[in-house]
Order: structure tokens, then C-alpha cells, then sequence
């Protein structure tokens, strides 16, 4: 299984990130809605650009192995953050899946952090362990 390891961290970095980047391009070409959708949460929009880069440039900084502690971790709290802001009704059954979801991608980046996004990674490769 050694031999595989590598690989399998790749893997499992690139469909970690792989919701957040998709997420952080469609906002780009949504961008007036997603405004509108934020603020109907009580969320200003012009956090929108911030938003933007934290699941677009940390979803492809896990994707590369870039700063990769750091973006998980980041994107730990923002995804527990858009958990308790967005789908918190307890009321509804999908927001509720939705939340549990939440958490557990925050899970799945929090064992990332701790362990490190493996030897295919540019964090490996410049020998940097943040």
C-alpha cells in the first residue's frame, strides 16, 4: 500500500477541493445573484471577492499541495462558518444534510492538516511543512 500512498493523497486532496473551486468559479460568473442570495442571509455582499478567494484559491491550493495546512484549515472554519450561516434550519431535512455535510468536509480538511498533502504536492517538493 506504501507505494500508493502518494497517489491516493493526490486523489483525495483534488475531490476535497474540487467543491470549492467550482464554487468559487460560479460565483465569479454569478456574481449579482450570489450577492443577493448572501445578503438574504444577512451576509454582506461585499464579502463576495473574499468568498471568492477562499474556495477558488484554497480549494486550488489543496489541489496543488500549495500552503496546504494553512488552506485546510482555512477552509475548515469557513466551511463550519457557511455551515452555522447557510443551512442551520434543524427544521428542514435537506438543511440539516447540508449542514452534516459541512462538517464533515471540515473533518476531511482538518485530517489534511494534520497530515499533510503528501510527497505529490509543491509543499513536498520545496520541502515546507506549514
Amino acid at each position: 500500500m506504501d507505494k500508493f500512498t502518494p497517489w491516493i493523497a493526490l486523489a483525495g486532496r483534488v475531490l476535497l477541493a474540487l467543491m470549492f473551486v467550482l464554487a468559487g468559479y460560479d460565483k465569479i460568473g454569478g456574481y449579482e445573484g450570489t450577492q443577493q442570495f448572501m445578503a438574504s442571509a444577512g451576509v454582506p455582499g461585499a464579502l463576495l471577492p473574499l468568498v471568492i478567494l477562499a474556495e477558488l484559491g484554497g480549494g486550488l491550493a489543496i489541489v496543488f499541495g500549495f500552503l496546504t495546512r494553512t488552506a485546510s484549515i482555512g477552509l475548515a472554519v469557513f466551511t463550519v462558518l457557511a455551515a452555522v450561516i447557510f443551512h442551520a434550519d434543524f427544521n428542514d431535512y435537506t438543511q440539516q444534510l447540508l449542514f452534516m455535510k459541512n462538517l464533515s468536509i471540515a473533518g476531511g480538511l482538518l485530517i489534511l492538516a494534520a497530515s499533510g498533502p503528501g510527497r505529490l504536492s509543491i509543499d513536498s517538493t520545496l520541502g515546507r511543512h506549514w
